[in-house]
């Protein structure tokens, strides 16, 4: 059979022809062919043997440390990978000279070893059991694109909501913060000030940001991705961010029938999985995406091993998690005019609403987070906007002195 041999200086091959072999035999062959002597060897088939600093941790790889054990009882078969550490040097056959070094791993960085052991694979399981939108805000957030940008250009907003001790999360709104959409790329101009407002609504409504949502443009029907490098690069950006284990990105596209023209507009969730944000947060990604790359993979600034190869581009879709869908009614409406968009919400807008709903108890005319978004740039972000959401969000009296507040804005409109 054929082993592989990983060292600090690469992968090596030794050829076994007896069955019966055992590791001493496997070190003769190493000290014969590879040029390392046997008692330089520490053989494991743990690949963090190459990790190992001093030579304090190299001692506690131990699993091939008896000479006279048999190779097949260590389940090596034909191709299978055993690590190597030694100290010293040597000239490596058919590889370029190196500097000497003197101790172990000192012929490459610990990056370059990390790097060659960096093994890109699928997550099969996400961290969030489920995502349920709420209707309104979902429908409010796709009808603008659909009919206002006629999915021409990209739109984004971050969801709002709650997570379950089992993972569940529900999104019951949805934040559009200044941005600029174009048919590729979708440019998030956070403002600060206005997301510390959102932030302190959030908190009043017993809610947080659980995710990211965008949409993707019709041209993009026609490519053969689920999600560009530049999506990809976004999406673990905010993820990373948002620091939490059940965030979820939502990418809401439309379907065109080129047959009868007929189309479909769908969600899709998913999350990033737990190493492309490792990854992200490493700096593994080129953060800029060149001219005419291809869309469907991510370049990374160093060798990983992709299906036993080293590359440096990874198909997106090793980096997408897929994450059930679902939908529900939840606390807030969503019928006041939205942020951030092409027409400015107005005083008037505020006027509008309250009169459309006067039978109604005041928690429940302004129980909708736009409207809410709009009145707490006049309050106190961190004392009076969450005290006043936590009113909604317990369906209790609104302070007289807010009411006043709030319909001497409406008069003005």
């Amino acid at each position: 059979m054929m082993l592989r041999i990983r060292s600090r200086d690469g992968l090596e091959r030794v050829k076994i022809d007896n069955p019966n072999a055992t590791i001493d035999h496997l070190k003769s062959l190493i000290e014969s062919e590879l040029r390392v002597p046997i008692q330089s060897q520490i053989l494991s088939t743990n690949q963090n043997l190459l990790l190992a600093k001093t030579l304090e941790d190299v001692a506690r790889f131990t699993d091939m440390s008896n000479p006279r054990t048999l190779l097949s009882s260590l389940n090596l078969t034909h191709g299978s990978i055993v690590y190597l550490a030694y100290e010293g040097e040597r000239t490596v056959a058919g590889a370029p000279p190196v500097t000497p070094a003197g101790s172990f791993g000192k012929k490459m960085t610990m990056d370059d070893l990390i790097a060659k052991q960096m093994r890109i694979t699928r997550q099969e399981n996400p961290h969030c059991e489920l995502i349920s939108f709420d209707r309104d805000s979902a429908n409010a957030f796709q009808h603008y694109v659909n009919e206002t940008l006629a999915f021409a250009v990209k739109r984004g907003g971050l969801m709002y909501g709650t997570v379950s001790p089992e993972g569940k999360v529900e999104v019951n709104f949805i934040y559009e913060p200044p941005q600029q959409g174009t048919e590729d790329n979708l440019l998030l101009m956070r403002d600060p000030d206005e997301e510390r407002i959102v932030e302190a609504l959030a908190l009043g409504f017993g809610m947080r940001r659980v995710g990211f949502i965008f949409t993707q443009t019709i041209s993009q029907d026609k490519k053969d991705y689920t999600m560009s490098n530049k999506e990809i690069l976004q999406a673990a950006e905010l993820q990373a961010e948002g620091d939490l284990k059940e965030w979820v990105t939502a990418v809401v596209k439309m379907e065109v029938n080129e047959e009868d023209g007929s189309y479909n507009v769908h969600f899709e969730a998913f999350q990033m999985s737990d190493l492309c944000i490792k990854l992200f947060k490493e700096e593994w990604f080129e953060k800029e995406v060149e001219e005419g790359a291809d869309p469907k993979l991510s370049k990374m600034n160093k060798d990983v091993v992709v299906g036993g190869k080293d590359t440096r581009e990874v198909d997106n879709d090793f980096f997408l998690v897929v994450v059930k869908i679902a939908d529900h009614q939840g606390p807030l409406s969503s019928t006041f005019p939205i942020e951030n968009r092409m027409i400015s919400v107005t005083m008037g807008a505020l006027k509008s609403h309250l009169n459309q709903s006067k039978n109604l108890p005041y928690w429940k005319r302004i129980a909708d987070f736009h409207l809410l978004l709009l009145v707490a740039r006049y309050l106190d972000v961190n004392g009076d906007v969450p005290a006043l959401a936590e009113c909604v969000r317990t369906q209790s009296a609104i302070p007289e002195g807010y009411q006043l507040l709030i319909e001497s804005m409406a008069s003005t409109g």
